[in-house]
């Protein structure tokens, strides 16, 4: 049964917020800034109203994965240090005195209670909307871009992950005593998760008993975290071996990733208007349609859109004419390929960073050829490019069925070029306003960069399209009231 706290409890010892908690506080700010209380309406289905025990206050939970967000740390530390930390207790609404919950409950109310949300819109809107009530948001462009996140768990074998963990742990010990060397289990090299995860548990037990040691702060925090990697696996083995909404996307022709991607636009106040998050290999241009429909859907009027070359395809192109909408993003030949009488376009997905196309396998193509077909070559246009595969690759891929064929010795995706769709946009892109309109897109990438950085944004938190979700809603609520207060300050 859900349960509004509209107020905190009386307590004798409340007055103690205001000696030792500063006004610019930023959880203090927060708390001034939001009403939270949005969390009950959005939440009020997924509660029995009149029968059952008391629910934990759904705000209270909430605020618990904002301050995972913003301090990036896990289930067990926030909750630990909501003991002690007076900033936490009053932005949980909690008295001085008052017990905190058990760690378990965040991952109730993740799987239980948000799974059916649609969080991610909701909390950009909220964030968007206070921006242009406080009068921050004045400019009518939006700049877009991706940032990739690695999978949790299938960039590593289930095995790698615990060895680092275990590593990391190790190193923040051997810092204060080298000497609790002696005492830790021998290592395992056999190969076997379950001798691994063994080892694992004793190297939990031996460094809790030694409490000259894991009192240290550093030492905590890693053993918390080995501690919560141990049991998760015990459920989550199989989604460790096999993410299935993770994908392979490519930074370069050398370097890739497995995990996923989320798609960004942002004001050139730095107020982040939408996201929508897809798995790796999907291509930027292709989303900046739904990047729009969001932003407008927040309150945002757009007039301009700034972006990279990948954004310069010939649909969105189509698509920002017909809107009156101008498109700051360079032309590139190689992502305003015509994809005419296709069954299925979407297969295969052009990486802009690469300059090679990508199977919805995550395989690259590793080689492009070009022809001209004889009557446009002096018109230049007509270009015909062909990008091979791997067969190799072919031969065993899951989706070979109707894009490989059995004994085919080789595998390509063919493209044409047209160059004369393009000609307003190429007169635009010359112009003075483009030009100083450009100048702009800087800014999104040092967006990403705090997400990453300060946020813990470059590895996912769980497995899976809703964790990813759920971990973009609120690191990106918290990345946009941290703006919103800064530019009020």
């Amino acid at each position: 049964m859900i349960k509004k706290q509209t107020s905190l409890a009386l307590s004798p010892y409340m007055g103690i917020y205001d000696l030792i908690i500063p006004k610019d506080n930023l959880l203090r700010q927060m708390n001034e800034l939001v009403d939270f209380n949005f969390i009950y309406d959005e939440l009020v289905n997924v509660y029995c109203q009149n029968n059952g025990r008391g629910a934990i206050d759904p705000v209270r939970m909430f605020k618990y994965l904002l301050l995972k967000s913003i301090f990036d740390i896990s289930d067990v530390d926030v909750v630990e240090r909501s003991k002690y930390d007076m900033s936490f207790k009053y932005f949980l609404d909690m008295t001085p005195e008052e017990e905190v919950i058990d760690p378990s409950s965040l991952t109730k109310f993740r799987k239980l209670r948000l799974k059916d949300t649609n969080l991610l819109d909701l909390l950009i809107q909220k964030t968007v909307g206070i921006a242009l009530e406080k009068g921050i948001i004045k400019s009518k462009a939006i700049i877009v871009d991706s940032t990739h996140t690695q999978a949790r768990y299938n960039q590593k074998s289930p095995r790698e992950h615990l060895i680092e963990c275990s590593k990391r742990l190790r190193k923040a010990v051997y810092a204060i005593d080298d000497k609790m060397k002696e005492q830790f289990p021998a290592k395992v090299n056999n190969g076997l998760l379950e001798d691994e995860l063994a080892y694992c548990q004793k190297l939990i037990t031996v460094i809790e008993n030694a409490e000259h040691i894991s009192g240290y702060p550093a030492v905590r925090e890693k053993l918390n975290m080995l501690k919560e990697v141990v049991e998760d696996d015990h459920e989550q083995l199989a989604l460790m071996s096999k993410d299935a909404d993770a994908k392979m996307g490519h930074k370069t022709a050398d370097t890739a990733f497995f995990g996923y991607k989320t798609h960004l636009a942002m004001t050139e106040e730095r107020i982040i208007t939408a996201a929508v998050v897809t798995s790796g290999e999907k291509h930027d241009g292709k989303q900046l349609q739904a990047l729009v429909e969001k932003s407008e859907q927040a309150g945002i009027e757009v007039t301009d859109i700034i972006g990279d070359a990948a954004y310069s395809e010939k649909d969105n192109i189509v698509y920002t004419k017909e809107n009156n909408i101008n498109l700051v993003s360079k032309l590139s030949k190689t992502v305003t390929h015509q994809q005419s009488n296709r069954i299925n376009p979407n297969i295969f997905e052009f990486n802009k960073d690469c300059q090679m196309y990508v199977c919805q396998a995550g395989h690259m193509s590793f080689k492009k050829t070009s022809t001209r077909p004889k009557k446009h070559a002096k018109d230049g246009t007509g270009t015909v490019e062909s990008y091979l595969f791997d067969v190799e690759k072919c031969k065993i891929c899951p989706y070979k069925a109707g894009c490989y064929k059995d004994g085919a010795k080789t595998k390509t995706y063919s493209v044409t070029i047209k160059h004369h769709t393009h000609e307003e946009q190429a007169i635009f892109q010359d112009s003075e306003y483009f030009k100083e309109k450009s100048k702009e897109r800087y800014k999104i990438e040092a967006k990403n960069s705090e997400l990453k950085h300060r946020h813990g944004y470059g590895v996912a938190s769980a497995s899976g399209i809703f964790g990813m979700q759920l971990q973009a809603a609120t690191t990106i609520f918290a990345v946009n009231l941290k703006r919103i207060i800064t530019l009020m300050g």
